[in-house]
């Protein structure tokens, strides 16, 4: 969603993210009368977000204040996991810069469908997420390369546990004639219009023994001709991606 022309953003999780960001920044437990002041907020509101970032195990509460926590370190590990040295995000912005379109990376994680790493520009923008994608996948073209990977049990358990939203006059919400597309194109998924109207899509799954995974680039309608053709180029940046997972 945007409001003329810029992301329509949650007051309350910019504050929340600015405070791990200011926790993050320094090199010892912060108080929360310091953070308060850090990031320009009463103490009051400081502490409510402190206190569920606490909750949530992003912070810890040590003495002397507040320091990052577990859930962030996980998170950062998961990220080197898929992403050792930053070698898939500079195959995704390669594959940005040959396509002229944004570039994207998911995975299937503990059964979530997750976009993990984006390559875009001013020139070419990504997607605005206005839904996540363990709730879209149906309807993006990253979702239907991973589910397409999938054993079929298993691609029809997970379609059986998530509804199939309606998002766009052209989404597919049809489980039945899903199944039938996926296995039709088993290795190219295509996205016309069925996650926001006015982007298409395409997406191939990554070839890893040890994820399950896909590479996508996104432009607006009007400039569809810069992915036509673009299915080797993709396979290419899918196999530099298996290869760095499976090293």
């Amino acid at each position: 969603m945007t409001d003329g022309g810029q992301p329509t953003l949650i007051n309350s999780v910019v504050r929340a993210l600015s405070l791990l960001d200011a926790v993050g920044s320094q090199r010892s437990a912060v108080p929360a009368k310091k953070l308060a002041r850090l990031v320009g907020l009463p103490l009051a509101t400081t502490y409510h977000l402190l206190r569920t970032l606490v909750h949530e195990g992003f912070l810890d509460r040590v003495d002397g204040g507040y320091v990052l926590g577990d859930r962030v370190n996980a998170l950062a590990e998961r990220r080197a996991a898929t992403d050792p040295g930053g070698r898939t995000h500079r195959v995704l912005r390669q594959l940005h810069d040959e396509l002229e379109a944004a570039a994207y990376l998911s995975v299937l994680d503990d059964g979530c469908i997750r976009l993990v790493d984006v390559a875009d520009s001013p020139e070419a923008p990504r997607t605005d997420m206005w839904v996540g994608f363990d709730d879209a996948a149906h309807a993006t073209a990253l979702g239907k390369a991973v589910l397409a990977a999938l054993p079929g049990d298993t691609r029809r358990d997970y379609l059986a546990s998530h509804p199939l939203v309606d998002l766009t006059p052209s989404t597919v919400t049809s489980s039945r004639l899903l199944l039938a597309q996926l296995e039709q194109s088993p290795t190219l998924a295509v996205d016309r219009e069925e996650y926001a109207v006015g982007t298409t899509c395409l997406a191939v799954p990554v070839p890893s023994q040890r994820m399950s995974a896909a590479i996508a680039v996104s432009v607006p309608v009007e400039r569809r001709a810069r992915i036509v053709g673009a299915e080797q180029a993709l396979r290419r940046a899918a196999r530099l991606v298996a290869l760095s997972a499976d090293a």
